[in-house]
């Protein structure tokens, strides 16, 4: 233990036997009081008078306020008395507020980087107990000796004498400028998916594109901070492009396909699309796979190779508005033209039916039972689905055709039976 820990426990052991301690406690009280009353008043002013674009930065500095502030107070109370008395229970309450800003700042850098899951709190907990490890680590005089022993832990990977102090360095540097790549990169991302005149698709290129760019510059400056020759990693690209191109074509062939779809517009998100069996709205575009919501609520994840190899209906392509066809058919004694215009009438009263596209009826043929008919309508939202729409056009239509002596045939056989029972003869009898 080092001689400031060692005078700082010193004091604080005489300290709690003596008034000295309430003049420490209450600053600390004060400070926690008057960090608080700020945090809130900052809070309030954000969320009513902040621009939105403001919002990011600022919940940032709001979580880690309450403590910076309580330390500045804690601090200040400290510098006063000094002159007079011991502080040492205020230098502990600063090395506690000082391990509770980072963590804090962290956590809220994880949160608003990846979205919430069970990694991410998991990773909250264990960075949150690391930090606090190794607050207590220091503040027992135990980190000087975990230091050495991490430093005599040493072997030789070719040329270079490696240490595991070494190593957990250079893992704790990639971390810290991969997050801070990552925090950059998300509020680029953000200010460009914001940007109305660019395409969809193309801020979502970019901002995978940006991602990764800020990702591999992060991890090129932690290893060349660490000491490492980053010309080592000419010999991993050229064998990771042979891992591709053996055993990960598939993988490399999806992520290909996917910027290949983005950038040549193909599909967006929102499209009413069918591919094989499936007949969805396309609501998220990845990297490597599309999702797919059906109109039951399922989602299908499908490869973007599968996109790229096999046929895409894509209902939405050139224009929103999609065509629903509903064959009906009418008896041959029906008055044919009124049958007509009551379908029309009623596709023409539903709120969901295209207006400016007018509504068709044509006749496809003549059945062995009837006339078929055909009403084709146009809607401006098929991701809505069509079963719901044609039940009730179908229920006008019966209701409409009931009033008007409409009638809608059914299947009709004529059976006879031919007989020879009378002309025919039983063999060796004479009549």
């Amino acid at each position: 233990m080092n001689n400031e820990l060692a005078l700082m426990w010193q004091d604080l052991a005489t300290d709690i036997a003596s008034p000295v301690i309430v003049w420490q406690l209450s600053i600390i009280i004060l400070s926690l009081v008057l960090a608080g009353s700020i945090n809130g008043l900052l809070k309030a002013y954000v969320m009513k008078h902040a621009p939105e674009t403001w919002k990011v930065g600022i919940g940032g500095i709001n979580r880690v306020l309450f403590p910076l502030s309580s330390l500045i107070l804690i601090y200040i109370g400290q510098l006063i008395l000094s002159n007079w008395q011991h502080t040492s229970m205020l230098k502990l309450a600063d090395k506690l507020l000082i391990a509770m800003a980072v963590i804090r700042l962290v956590v809220y850098a994880l949160r608003y980087i990846f979205s919430s899951g069970g990694w991410v709190r998991a990773m909250e907990h264990l960075i949150s107990t690391i930090v606090w490890l190794i607050l207590a680590f220091h503040l027992s005089g135990l980190l000087p000796d975990i230091i050495l022993a991490l430093e005599d832990i040493s072997f030789t990977v070719g040329k270079n004498h490696i240490n595991l102090l070494l190593i957990l360095q250079g893992l704790l540097t990639v971390v810290i400028t991969l997050i801070g790549a990552l925090w950059v990169s998300r509020v680029i991302e953000n200010r460009l998916m914001n940007a109305a005149q660019i395409n969809m698709n193309m801020r979502v290129v970019l901002s995978k594109l940006i991602r990764i760019c800020f990702s591999l510059i992060a991890v090129l400056i932690a290893l060349s901070a660490v000491g490492l020759d980053i010309t080592l990693l000419s010999v991993f690209g050229g064998a990771l492009g042979v891992g591709i191109g053996f055993g990960l074509q598939k993988i490399a062939s999806n992520y290909i396909s996917g910027f290949i779809i983005l950038i040549d517009k193909s599909m967006q998100m929102g499209d009413v699309i069918t591919i094989d069996n499936h007949y969805g709205i396309v609501s998220d575009l990845r990297s490597r796979y599309l999702v797919l919501r059906k109109l039951d609520g399922t989602q299908v994840v499908i490869p973007n190779e599968t996109l790229i190899t096999s046929s895409v209906v894509n209902h939405s392509f050139t224009e929103r508005k999609a065509r629903v066809q509903m064959p009906i058919q009418v008896s041959y004694e029906s008055n044919l033209e009124k049958a007509m215009g009551l379908m029309l009438e009623c596709a023409k009263n539903h709120p969901r039916v295209m207006q400016d596209t007018v509504p068709t009826v044509n006749i496809a043929g003549f059945g062995e039972s009837g006339i078929d008919l055909n009403l084709n309508i146009w809607i401006p939202d098929p991701e809505e689905g069509s079963a719901s729409l044609k039940s009730a056009i179908y229920l006008e239509i019966w209701r409409a055709f009931q009033a008007n002596s409409i009638v809608i045939p059914y299947p009709q056989r004529e059976v006879r039976v031919l007989s020879n029972m009378e002309n025919s003869k039983p063999s060796g009898l004479d009549v």
